[in-house]
């Protein structure tokens, strides 16, 4: 954590009063949508490349991203010296691909899917022999990420729970770890979009799950399958895993601008929208949400608006 201090934000720890009477408990956001590069990832991939040594940097670094972790590894990149070559799903927002680029790697946009894009950065790290900087499924890169926990406790001793959203798994293995580190009774609550639960199904039926498809507005959650390390760390550490349908994070993104004058992007919203829509499965006096990240094409607003509408005429 210390070697991360200069480099990463501190981000904000905010409450809201309006939440806090909603739900009946007292809620703290991380607010990780303030990060650099507008999202989490930062802290995993500066982890990551910080461990390579001059000649690895030489080489380059490669990866494949649904988008915040092409940023945080393409900034982190930058920051050493090295070049990044990233792989991303041609369906990927054109805001993550240009923000990517802005910060100097290079993208191949490739296949429907993450899994597809992540197969073909595979061949290309064999040809080219850069380090590979898996986007969750690396104990570096989850170190990174379980800074977040760390920070959260400081800045907010009482806290007995965090819900925090799953794609891959690498951001909840983190901060589990950090937290039950910290403090052994702490509860700590995945979501995943239910349009893409490969960990939730794997989690509860003990067998690894992978899906042919998945289908959801929170691209950043969008994985087909959990991670090889992160799978056996979540069951360990992890106290329940829930899903949350599209209309349910696209709620809790209108509520956040309205209420907090805040964006998420859709997987930023999960652990919100866990909270609202699963309140009284939820036993707890200060819970923590993660706000894993704000990269959201504004271009999906009215998208996110006519699904919000859906919650409230159901």
């Amino acid at each position: 954590m210390e070697r991360l201090k200069p480099i990463v934000h501190r981000t904000p720890l905010i409450t809201s009063t309006t939440t806090n009477k909603l739900v009946g408990k007292h809620v703290y956001f991380k607010m990780e949508n303030q990060q650099k590069t507008g999202a989490f990832k930062y802290r995993g991939a500066s982890f990551k490349l910080m461990q390579l040594s001059n000649e690895e940097l030489q080489k380059g670094v490669i990866t494949a991203s649904a988008g915040n972790h092409a940023q945080g590894v393409a900034h982190a990149a930058a920051q050493l010296g090295a070049k990044a070559t990233i792989f991303m799903a041609e369906s990927t927002p054109s805001t993550k691909v240009s923000a990517t680029r802005s910060y100097g790697a290079d993208v191949v946009l490739i296949g429907k899917s993450f899994q597809e894009a992540y197969e073909a950065s595979l061949k290309r790290q064999m040809q080219s022999g850069a380090t590979y900087i898996h986007p969750f499924d690396d104990y570096d890169v989850m170190a990174g990420q379980g800074t977040i926990a760390m920070e959260m406790l400081r800045q907010e001793d009482r806290m007995d729970t965090i819900i925090v959203p799953i794609g891959g798994g690498g951001l909840i293995s983190g901060i589990a770890v950090a937290a039950k580190h910290v403090n052994r009774k702490m509860k700590v609550i995945g979501v995943q979009a239910s349009g893409a639960s490969a960990m939730y199904e794997s989690y509860h039926h003990n067998k690894v799950k992978h899906l042919n498809t998945v289908s959801t507005i929170a691209e950043g959650i969008a994985v087909k399958q959990p991670g090889k390390h992160t799978l056996p760390l979540i069951r360990n550490y992890v106290d329940d895993i829930l899903t949350v349908t599209d209309e349910e994070i696209a709620t809790a993104i209108i509520y956040m601008l309205e209420r907090n004058k805040t964006l998420m992007e859709g997987a930023g919203a999960a652990a919100l929208a866990a909270l609202i829509s699963h309140n009284q499965k939820i036993k707890s006096r200060h819970c923590g949400i993660i706000v894993s990240g704000g990269n959201m094409d504004i271009d999906a607003l009215p998208k996110i608006q006519q699904l919000a509408r859906r919650t409230h005429t159901a």
